[in-house]
């Protein structure tokens, strides 16, 4: 009987959810109010950092940026202060030391206070093959792009939790669903960074702390200086994005509550097919879009 029920009650919500679904593609979502909401961003001194703290600047949050570059969070600072946020601090945090995170968090819960909002940015890439790739470069990758997350959850998702309130943004990548030949390190923090952040935003529903909500990002190459130099095939379906779109789309999913965010929109669909075709089929269609052009594009990166 127990079975049959369970049965009956996932058949209903699958419908509801569906219904749901159908009803906010027309109409759009309310956006929360964020404004006094504590938020932290690794990785603010520059590129999309520094742009999504602009962004959250408008909505009068409290913003705590973190990066090695101190010139550049100094800049990321000014700009949002000038665009309205309620305060800005800025802190130096090696993200890939775990006793750093840990320090720095600490000082931040005391100097600031509790952290609502936690924009996980901070990321890096070697650009080598894998058997090219110095060891002490997969490590750093592997610290930065997704160790670093496990601690920055661990010093802030306490509260959020206690309050049953709070937003885990993750800006992973296009790289952390499909894999790139030659991105071997990179593609394996990316694919780990949204395995973590599913795997965590599942276990805090099942826990009842659905008041703590997930973001999940994964664009394709943002043209940003860390992609310098990348080209696609195809720009109208996979195009080079432009990094102050991302970023307001990304600030629109934390306001929407968004769970997944792929940019752009033929992301969904290629993603989709990936799980369906067979091997030999995938690795055509990678070639055919020139996913791989990412290897040539962090050739000319690493040279820089």
């Amino acid at each position: 009987m127990n079975f049959f029920l369970e049965t009956i009650k996932v058949l209903l919500l699958s419908i509801w959810y569906n219904v749901e679904s159908f009803i906010y593609f027309f109409v759009p979502k309310k956006k929360k109010n964020i404004a006094g909401e504590v938020v932290l961003i690794t990785g603010a001194g520059s590129g999309i950092g520094r742009l999504m703290a602009q962004e959250f600047a408008a909505y009068s949050t409290v913003l705590v940026l973190w990066d090695i570059n101190q010139e550049g969070m100094k800049e990321t600072a000014r700009l949002a202060k000038s665009n309205g946020a309620s305060r800005v601090h800025y802190y130096i945090c090696d993200c890939s030391d775990k006793n750093e995170v840990y320090r720095v968090a600490d000082q931040v819960k005391r100097e600031v206070g509790d952290v609502s909002i936690l924009v996980n940015n901070a990321g890096i890439v070697t650009g080598k093959k894998f058997m090219d790739a110095p060891d002490s470069l997969i490590e750093k990758t592997m610290d930065v792009n997704i160790m670093a997350h496990f601690w920055t959850y661990k010093a802030f998702l306490p509260a959020m939790i206690a309050n049953n309130h709070g937003h885990l943004v993750s800006i992973a990548s296009s790289a952390g669903l499909i894999g790139v030949n030659g991105l071997a390190d990179y593609c394996a923090s990316k694919f780990a960074a949204v395995g973590f952040a599913e795997s965590v935003g599942l276990e805090l529903l099942a826990t009842g702390k659905d008041g703590v909500k997930t973001t999940i990002v994964c664009p394709y190459f943002i043209n940003t200086g860390m992609f310098d130099g990348c080209q696609t095939k195809w720009p109208k379906l996979l195009p080079i994005l432009n990094p102050d779109y991302v970023a307001k789309k990304i600030i629109h999913a934390v306001l929407t509550d968004q769970v997944y965010l792929l940019l752009p929109r033929s992301m969904y669909l290629i993603a989709g097919l990936k799980n369906v075709l067979q091997w030999k089929l995938r690795y055509l269609f990678g070639r055919y879009m020139e996913l791989a052009v990412e290897i040539d594009c962090h050739k000319r990166l690493s040279a820089h």
